[in-house]
């Protein structure tokens, strides 16, 4: 989906040289919010994943947070991770020309070429509040871990492509207020439905790991509230938090 590439309107947008954590730093300015506001750092030292996991987050490498109040209960805020995932993937595909390269992994990730190139992490530091925390390898990829998924990629090393972090930012911040709006406006069906044809693995065996089980089955869909749905030999199972394997 292209946008008009305008900044959307009434958002704040914060370049800082370095800073410790962007998701920190929007939960510091949040007594100073006047709007949604975009934080970019262009060297982060202390980034964090998923779960509390390190985020390596060398220069030249996407580091951003946006952090908004919203009127909404957590369960829809949580369905801001999709609105990102998705305006990501445009942004990318747009700032780049080669949408084919790029998909999305449930439940929020952007892949390319089938590696791990961004991680989505979203909290509510406060009620109402959104944090929601976007890491790009624009320039480098951490080490590999064995036990991840996806080997980790980059967008230079991939693509011969070099992209300023504050290009990307340019171009995610309408795509995000674009998708967002239509959530706002029209449910999350219309998300959902953009969502799973742009997604990986559809229709195939993949595993999902949550903190007390594995379930093994096929990728059925994404229902309403946003989970996972697994076609297994006990039934449809709904997900709602795993991290995904394929077999």
């Amino acid at each position: 989906m292209s946008t008009d590439g305008a900044w959307p309107a009434g958002h704040v947008k914060r370049v800082l040289s370095e800073v410790d954590s962007t998701m920190l730093e929007a939960q510091r300015s949040l007594g100073d919010l006047t709007g949604p506001t975009w934080i970019l750092a262009l060297r982060q030292t202390a980034g964090r994943g998923r779960r509390g996991r390190a985020w390596v987050d060398p220069a030249g490498n996407f580091a951003a947070t946006l952090i908004r109040r919203l009127d909404e209960p957590p369960a829809r805020l949580a369905l801001r991770s999709f609105v990102a995932a998705l305006a990501l993937h445009d942004a990318l595909a747009e700032l780049t020309g080669l949408p084919e390269a790029f998909a999305l992994k449930w439940p929020n990730d952007v892949l390319l070429n089938g590696g791990k190139l961004s991680g989505i992490l979203l909290e509510s530091p406060g009620a109402g509040v959104l944090s929601l925390g976007i890491g790009v390898n624009l320039r480098a990829s951490p080490e590999p871990d064995p036990a991840a998924a996806f080997p980790p990629v980059n967008l230079r090393s991939e693509t011969g492509i070099t992209l300023q972090p504050e290009a990307l930012l340019d171009r995610l911040a309408p795509a995000f207020d674009l998708w967002d709006r239509r959530l706002q406006t029209y449910g999350f069906e219309p998300i959902r439905t953009a969502f799973l044809s742009r997604v990986t693995r559809l229709g195939q065996p993949i595993i999902a790991r949550t903190l007390t089980d594995e379930i093994h089955g096929t990728f059925d869909t994404i229902d309403e509230n946003g989970s996972l749905v697994l076609r297994t030999q006990d039934g449809n199972r709904a997900i709602p938090a795993a991290d995904i394997f394929f077999p």
